[in-house]
């Protein structure tokens, strides 16, 4: 009707296709996780069984299809209390834990890039936190797999600043996870900045030996002995 008053009728399935799209762009966690958490991660599944090219960034949190299953467990634990879901984490669990899977079947690959605060951000105690250092020490090996972590001595980041987390899906979308709610963003502009941002951390970050050197140095210092997880 609006269309029609303006004159603009050619112009009304492109709004209606907008408003759809906005509407579904964001999604409080009490809608989301209604039912618990096992709902909502199998929910997301799909999206990581047909990508095929993953970028995640994080500040404050190891990303989930590098997480040892204790720190997954601490991790969802941690949410279930906070907002006050029906206790299934254990099933939660088990499908994160199938969706980590992914990373290791062929015709994938995988770049995360973390902030050095993530390597000190404690979940679930030393012995998780050992278990989740030597982990991530490891990754550093995989063949399709790129880890790099942005040390805190840098003194000048330029316009790479630290920033949410998110991830980036092939180029067909970004997710976020915020205090309230779950962002995804599907419009190829904004999924642009976020693969440019992407791409100036990813030359901030130490990679290889040098990243098994500063895991191992901050485990050493968290009194730490990392074992296998």
């Amino acid at each position: 009707m609006w269309c029609r008053v303006c004159g603009a009728e050619d112009q009304a399935g492109d709004l209606i296709a907008s408003l759809r799209a906005a509407e579904g762009m964001w999604v409080e966690w009490r809608r989301m996780e209604r039912t618990g958490l096992r709902h909502a991660q199998e929910g997301i599944l799909p999206v990581y069984e047909r990508t095929r090219q993953f970028r995640a960034y994080s500040s404050w949190m190891v990303p989930g299809l590098v997480q040892t299953e204790g720190y997954t467990r601490a991790v969802l634990r941690a949410y279930q209390q906070r907002r006050g879901l029906p206790d299934d984490v254990e099933d939660a669990v088990a499908v994160r834990m199938a969706r980590r899977r992914l990373l290791r079947r062929g015709g994938r690959i995988a770049s995360f890039v973390i902030e050095e605060s993530v390597l000190t951000t404690g979940f679930g105690g030393p012995e998780v936190m050992a278990g989740q250092l030597a982990h991530l020490a490891e990754v550093t090996r995989w063949p399709a797999v790129s880890l790099g972590i942005i040390p805190a001595r840098i003194t000048d980041r330029g316009p790479a600043g630290v920033a949410e987390d998110f991830w980036i899906f092939d180029s067909e979308l970004v997710t976020s996870e915020l205090i309230s709610g779950y962002l995804s963003i599907t419009q190829s502009r904004e999924i642009a900045m976020y693969a440019q941002m992407f791409a100036r951390f990813t030359e901030l970050a130490i990679y290889g030996s040098h990243a098994r050197t500063l895991i191992s140095s901050i485990a050493g210092a968290r009194g730490c002995s990392p074992h296998a997880p």
